[in-house]
């Protein structure tokens, strides 16, 4: 065991388990693993160094990174982070919180856990939301499970093609060790939900619920006026994916009269941070709040009459029986959902507006200055956006695009075909770097104008 100096056990401790085990030594622990499989010899691990030349080497790599202006989307959006966020979530009253399983002692954390839903309720325009998921690709996924739940007798569900593809991905994995039927509806040329082909599937029967987005994946508001009528028809559920951040400019899921909402919070200010953490959410009707999985909490009022918090509807493995159970899911969000609590509060109505007005406004002056290049052309020109569109090369190559805008210190967008770029726009890019886009793509390509330069301004 000599090359185990890390461990903190002495020989005699491991004298003493072995033998409790009833094996003579360590290497009698693993006979059965085959040989090939095993490692010999010493771990191919650098040798120690100082606290300081760790920092030292952390600091030499941070040194070599570079900080891109983000134009892409596609799910995650660069949204400012408000300083009382960081401050606030890194007290140790909020980062040692575990699950609050004993209300007596857990009630800032189910204050907390009962305002996040509240305000997710509120934006999505139902009724009940639970605290919460992983992120918005699994919250889908869980929607879709909920409705054939629901169903009890159907595991056909719909899932609309203008979905982001990552999600349809999980749900499809969801899908399959589930034994649901999953089905892709078709989209249009304009890049919306094929109406006419969704009826159709609909009229097939055995349908237990339909998944649409909004925005899609494209970033397209999608209008669904009477889907929801025909999908309950059907007696099916709706259910809606969408951008919480967007819901407070355009029509919510429970305007457009659906069962389910779900999708990621990390609009809602979380840095995009290489991939999470991040937090899915899952809002319903009050019909459906026994089939969500996850935690509900209550408010009530203890015996001296004073409002306190519960959980309530606890469907866990740890409550009942498994087969009857919910997902075990969503300890270790606690804190993520506290992060979109702080964020909402300091946000409110008029400062979600706010940021999506302006997202907005430079989309669309964005979109308009591409086209005026003769390079690119808007996808689906005939579709409402809010901060999101898709653009189409003309006269571009989009792999010497892409390359030359990273070595201007820009990441124009995620490119989602052969020739078509999803670029979005939040509070956070000025004007100079949506100009210093559009003067890359007008000159690229172009021997008079290799360098890298800030725009010309009149």
């Amino acid at each position: 065991m000599s090359w185990h100096q890390y461990l903190p056990h002495t020989p005699e401790d491991i004298a003493a388990m072995l033998e409790r085990c009833g094996v003579s030594s360590v290497e009698d622990l693993y006979a059965d693993v085959p040989e090939e499989l095993r490692i010999s010899g010493r771990y191919e691990l650098p040798e120690g160094i100082s606290e300081k030349e760790i920092r030292d080497f952390f600091a030499e790599a941070e040194a070599e990174c570079r900080d891109l202006t983000c134009f892409a989307g596609a799910g995650v959006y660069h949204h400012y982070v408000p300083a009382v966020i960081p401050s606030l979530l890194s007290r140790s009253e909020y980062l040692t919180a575990y699950t609050p399983y004993q209300p007596e002692i857990s009630q800032g954390t189910l204050q907390y856990i009962f305002e996040y839903q509240t305000m997710m309720a509120s934006l999505t325009g139902l009724e009940v939301s639970n605290a919460s998921m992983y992120d918005g690709t699994t919250a889908t996924a869980e929607a879709m499970l909920m409705a054939v739940a629901a169903s009890r007798k159907r595991n056909r569900v719909l899932i609309s093609a203008t979905v982001n593809p990552s999600v349809r991905r999980v749900v499809a994995t969801y899908a399959r060790y589930h034994k649901v039927r999953l089905e892709v509806i078709p989209a249009t040329d304009g890049g919306v939900t094929d109406r006419t082909a969704l009826s159709a599937m609909l009229a097939d029967g055995d349908v237990a619920g339909v998944i649409v987005a909004t925005p899609n994946y494209y970033g397209i508001v999608e209008d669904y006026t009477g889907l929801a009528e025909e999908i309950h028809a059907a007696k099916s559920l709706m259910i809606v994916n969408c951008n919480p951040s967007v819901l407070a400019v355009v029509r919510t899921p429970g305007e457009w009269g659906a069962d389910i909402a779900a999708g990621d919070a990390q609009s809602l200010g979380m840095p995009m941070n290489y991939g999470g953490p991040y937090l899915g959410f899952l809002c319903s009707t009050k019909a459906l709040m026994r089939k969500m999985p996850g935690r509900i909490v209550g408010a009530t009022t203890d015996d001296a009459g004073q409002r306190v918090f519960v959980l309530t509807l606890q469907a866990r493995e740890q409550h009942i029986r498994r087969e009857k159970a919910t997902s075990n899911i969503c300890s270790n969000q606690g804190l993520m959902a506290l992060y979109a609590t702080i964020y909402l509060s300091v946000m409110g109505n008029a400062g979600l507006r706010k940021i999506n007005d302006t997202g907005n406004a430079g989309a669309h002056y964005l979109c308009r200055q591409l086209e005026s290049t003769g390079r690119m052309v808007q996808a689906f020109p005939d579709g409402v956006f809010v901060n999101e569109f898709a653009m189409k090369a003309v006269d571009i190559n989009l792999d010497a695009l892409m390359e030359k805008c990273v070595e201007c210190g820009i990441l124009p967008g995620v490119r989602i075909s052969e020739d078509m770029l999803l670029i979005a726009v939040t509070e956070m890019q000025t004007k100079a770097q949506m100009d210093k886009l559009v003067e890359i793509v007008r000159n690229l390509e172009n021997p008079e104008n290799h360098a890298c330069h800030e725009p010309r301004t009149i």
